[in-house]
């Protein structure tokens, strides 16, 4: 148990210049894995509620990662005490998956993604309220940059749709969630006491899972799980072993190595990917316009990548 927790904490507090590669290879992975839930979940949407999708795949999840981690770990899941620490992480987690539901059953996706691409820069306060973290200038540009091509993406490529935008009470509503999940990279690496990755990653997965229930329990209970389509079964394993455990365990990963602006400035690739699934799918390909705000935000990315940490 000491070797892995020194290996880990080292790693931590002192990542080399491979440790940080691979974060940000491990985010880009992240953000394909996250984009490919929106096709897929559009999906299954008609056919199951958003707190039972919720819920079920984080049983899975949690099933998948706690059987990882008591074959892999030495000390399986164990860790060095303070279990408020995963109750928080898992209240901002949850907090955030509830307030985008709510959201869009209020306003429109467009606008939820527009309020979603604050959450880099959110993540830069963020990182310097708890962890004292300061972004050199080329990042805030490089974020700024990122972030006005997704945006682009994000309305279409459509200038009328942009300026005709407002604040209305799902926006309003969504920027709570937006906040808490730009909260929670810092909160990761400020929280690790030097646990592996695999064992953290199971408790907040837990948490956040328990807190999902609790808010929709009844419609969890009123869930006739017998009928639901292969379909739907199908999203949901993807949903379970991909974009819950895997894409927590990339996140919490990366964020012990990166500052948390760089690893939450992934989340621009989004729209990007999206648009190429979409296309591969045979949906439809994006026009020039927007293909053109998907490479500023590409660029953006790639000079963020490079840019020292500070």
């Amino acid at each position: 148990m000491e070797q892995t927790t020194v290996k880990a904490g080292s790693a931590a507090l002192h990542a080399t210049g491979r440790d940080k590669l691979v974060a940000h290879l491990a985010m880009l992975l992240f953000a394909a894995l996250v984009s490919g839930s929106y096709s897929l979940g559009a999906i299954a949407a008609p056919h199951i509620g958003p707190s039972a999708i919720n819920a079920v795949r984080f049983v899975v999840a949690v099933s998948l990662m706690g059987a990882a981690g008591m074959l892999l770990l030495r000390s399986g899941l164990r860790v060095m005490g303070g279990a408020w620490r995963f109750a928080i992480l898992g209240a901002l987690m949850a907090v955030f998956f509830v307030t985008m539901f709510v959201a869009l059953r209020i306003t429109t996706p467009v606008s939820t993604g527009a309020v979603f691409t604050l959450m880099p820069v959110m993540a830069a306060v963020f990182g310097y309220m708890f962890l004292g973290q300061v972004p050199r200038t080329v990042v805030v540009i490089s974020l700024l940059v990122a972030g006005c091509g997704a945006v682009w993406v994000i309305f279409g490529g459509d200038l009328d749709a942009l300026l005709g935008f407002r604040v209305g009470r799902g926006e309003l509503i969504f920027v709570v969630g937006v906040a808490c999940h730009a909260a929670y990279a810092p909160l990761v690496k400020k929280f690790n006491k030097g646990e592996p990755v695999l064992a953290f990653t199971f408790w907040t997965l837990l948490a956040t899972g328990l807190w999902i229930g609790l808010w929709g329990a009844g419609e969890i209970a009123a869930t006739d799980w017998s009928e639901l389509s292969t379909v739907v079964w199908i999203v949901i394993a993807y949903l379970s072993v991909f974009t819950t455990a895997g894409t927590f365990f990339l996140l919490q990963y990366a964020a012990l190595r990166i500052p948390a602006a760089k690893v939450l400035a992934y989340n621009y690739l989004t729209p990007s990917f999206v648009i190429l699934y979409e296309g591969l799918l045979g949906h439809g390909w994006a026009g020039a316009s927007i293909a053109a705000g998907a490479a500023v935000t590409v660029m953006g990315l790639i000079v963020l990548a490079f840019a020292p940490d500070g």
